[in-house]
């Protein structure tokens, strides 16, 4: 069966007058093709974009995950962590070291080190001489008396002069002490720190976060099914 479609020309008062023309079609088959290709051309411009509203949606996600977290401070986080595996002193002057180094020596049921180290700092920010001697005999009681409740290990001679400098206590009073525990946990305790899982799951954790090739490369990765269907209904149409 076939159509008869006139299509009239625009009027042109000045032009020429012309015929009315028609143009014939097969309305039976080519209806139904062009019905199908616009149907496949719909639901693939449907699916090309519910991709892009997900890569949007994944993008955006990404831009709010850095503005709770901004990369600098990533960056920073990385480098000041593996700036703990440089010394004992660096990582113990270091805020989140000290509390990471800290709870090792929990589990490690050694943490009495780390307080005794800890006191001692604090005693010697001490302002005014007449609050030392009320300090000194309580760090004293505490960690270095014999069955004190965090007896540290200190050798004999250590010990021996260290209760002599508490019957005059100054700002020096426990610097040998304090200098002893911090070679203990130099030599022991901290190298046990920097292979622990604790500290290692830390660095990477850090490395991952500030790495940005890593995360194109991920989003990379996710995209590759929004590629292929943006490029098979480009072709389609």
């Amino acid at each position: 069966m076939e159509t008869v479609m006139f299509l009239f020309p625009q009027l042109n008062v000045f032009g020429p007058k012309e015929e009315p023309y028609y143009k014939i079609i097969k309305s039976g088959e080519s209806e139904v093709v062009k019905r199908e290709n616009n149907s496949r051309a719909k639901e693939k411009r449907n699916r090309l974009s519910l991709l892009l509203q997900k890569s949007e949606y994944n993008e955006n996600d990404d831009s709010s995950n850095k503005a709770e977290k901004s990369p600098k401070s990533t960056r920073d986080s990385s480098c000041e962590c593996l700036k703990w595996s440089e010394s004992l002193q660096t990582l113990l002057f270091h805020k989140d070291g000290l509390h990471a180094f800290s709870n090792f020596l929990r589990m490690e049921f050694s943490d009495e080190n780390i307080d005794f180290w800890l006191a001692c700092e604090d005693y010697k920010k001490t302002k005014q001489s007449c609050k030392l001697p009320p300090k000194a005999k309580k760090i004293y009681e505490e960690f270095i008396q014999t069955d004190a409740p965090k007896e540290v290990n200190l050798d004999a001679r250590t010990k021996e002069i260290t209760a002599n400098n508490m019957r005059n206590p100054c700002f020096t009073s426990f610097n040998l002490a304090q200098s002893a525990i911090y070679n203990l946990m130099e030599q022991d305790s901290y190298p046990r720190f920097l292979k622990s899982e604790s500290y290692l799951d830390m660095f990477k954790y850090n490395q991952l976060v500030s790495n940005p090739h890593r995360r194109r490369s991920r989003s990379f990765n996710n995209c590759s099914e929004f590629k292929e269907a943006r490029a098979d209904f480009t072709f389609s149409l």
